[in-house]
């Protein structure tokens, strides 16, 4: 027998998302995201994700969705997620952990790109390098974030705060629903 009750988890995401729900901006930054990086698309730039561990994987979903498709068929979308193994282990070895998105933004991000990064803390040291890259080289950053923001919220052009305090599971859940609608949202924007 489970040492936990199943609803009860279901019950707690339901008022974290719940509480993202309320806040009084949700829908303005979200569709704000959106209209950057359809903007950046239109002008022939890419929107270039990062996050780690599970964010990583959230970064990675939310490129091959671009790439390939979410609910329509329709072209290919520029969209990348830095997730080589090769350079995070190149730079992790020779820079430090701390610079494995920042160094990859030095060589492969340009004006009019857009950084979509994403940690639960709000305080990942290699996302807080990756956002000075990208004031650096005037790029525009997106940054998902959990409980206050932490210090990224002022780093980056547009957070977005999924306000919750406990385990960044739940900040991640409330995270991918945020990515598939600024997937379904780039969509139906390009597709006009």
């Amino acid at each position: 027998m489970l040492s936990f009750d199943v609803l009860d988890d279901l019950r707690e995401e339901q008022k974290v998302l719940n509480d993202f729900i309320e806040q009084k901006d949700t829908r303005e930054v979200i569709e704000k995201a959106i209209y950057m990086m359809t903007d950046s698309i239109k002008n022939r730039g890419k929107i270039i994700s990062a996050g780690n561990g599970g964010s990583m994987c959230d970064a990675m979903h939310f490129a091959e969705e671009l790439t390939g498709r979410y609910r329509n068929d329709r072209p290919a979308y520029p969209a990348i997620a830095i997730c080589d193994p090769s350079h995070i282990s190149c730079v992790g070895n020779d820079y430090g952990y701390d610079y494995i998105f920042s160094r990859f933004l030095e060589g492969m991000g340009f004006k009019g790109d857009v950084f979509l990064g994403i940690s639960t803390s709000g305080n990942s040291k290699n996302i807080i390098e990756a956002c000075r890259v990208c004031k650096e080289k005037d790029l525009k950053s997106v940054v998902l974030l959990g409980k206050d923001g932490g210090k990224l919220k002022d780093l980056c052009d547009l957070p977005i705060i999924v306000p919750h305090f406990g385990y960044a599971d739940r900040i991640q859940e409330v995270h991918t629903m945020i990515i598939h609608i600024m997937i379904r949202g780039i969509e139906e924007v390009l597709s006009k």
